[in-house]
């Protein structure tokens, strides 16, 4: 069986990301959702619920799990047994980061070879920060997240 681990902060998930999984997910036998537990990051939601957040939106596909690990992402990889780490690139700037992750991934565990993949171009300009930052003005999110994640930005909007 071949797994491939997609691990980020998706704070929140969006369908670039989604675009990406369901993808990814028809190429393998297994797909890992991997929230990252970032202490030197703040996001917006905690780890539980961005767990919550991407479960929701991939019930309706069979194989994708979702986890969460503070650990390096090429040992869980290897815990897990996956073959691939899959990252996803939308534009030429987003590469010379992604690069050199892959590069001290690949110097960590050569076993693990990570995969770039490009979401839709519909999705192309959008990232977690700006849906935040668009749904805190008030901004029309719905054709960029899942609807449960625009619920769950509502109630943090107008949280005290």
């Amino acid at each position: 069986m071949k797994t491939i681990v997609y691990p980020g902060t998706f704070d929140p998930i969006h369908n670039g990301h989604l675009d990406i999984a369901q993808r990814a997910a028809s190429l393998f036998d297994k797909l890992i959702f991997v929230v990252a537990e970032n202490r030197d990051k703040s996001p917006m939601f905690s780890v539980k619920e961005r767990v919550e957040m991407i479960e929701q939106s991939t019930r309706n596909i069979n194989n994708i799990v979702v986890a969460s690990s503070s650990d390096l992402i090429v040992n869980y990889a290897r815990e897990e047994q996956a073959v691939a780490l899959i990252r996803g690139l939308r534009h030429v700037s987003d590469f010379e980061f992604e690069f050199q992750l892959a590069m001290m991934n690949y110097h960590l565990n050569p076993e693990i070879i990570t995969i770039f993949m490009m979401p839709d171009e519909k999705y192309i300009h959008i990232n977690s920060t700006v849906i935040k930052d668009v749904s805190k003005r008030k901004g029309d999110i719905t054709p960029y997240v899942p609807k449960n994640v625009e619920e769950c930005l509502n109630r943090k909007r107008q949280a005290p």
